[in-house]
């Protein structure tokens, strides 16, 4: 993934080919390395295309794969209504008063006293 982001980083900049080098400079300037075997198999798979055209088909790709939220179930609310918000709404408020509890046990002292 740090070789696909160093190559992005490469055209955003500017240069609409990138090499092996450049990706590897681009990379080294915050302390990561790539295994030239990486870099080459990606350059070898992106060269002559257009860095749109490859973003565009990768997001048809993943329209494809389920992410798991659009199966799931709801259910239907009581016929009294409103019995689940005002269950929330108090566990909102008793998490409040916890965090103010909390924040007492430091006994007066501070991290940068």
């Amino acid at each position: 993934m740090k070789v696909v982001a160093a190559y992005l980083l490469a055209v955003i900049g500017g240069n609409n080919s990138p090499s092996a080098k450049t990706i590897k400079d681009i990379l080294g300037s915050v302390g990561s390395e790539a295994e030239d075997e990486r870099i080459e198999s990606f350059l070898s798979e992106v060269s002559g295309k257009d860095i749109a055209e490859i973003i565009a088909a990768g997001k048809e790709k993943l329209a494809s794969v389920p992410s798991g939220g659009g199966a799931v179930a709801v259910s239907a609310a009581p016929a009294s209504g409103g019995g689940a918000a005002p269950a929330a709404a108090e566990a909102k408020k008793e998490e409040k008063v916890e965090e103010k509890e909390e924040s007492d046990d430091d006994m007066g002292f501070s991290l940068f006293d």
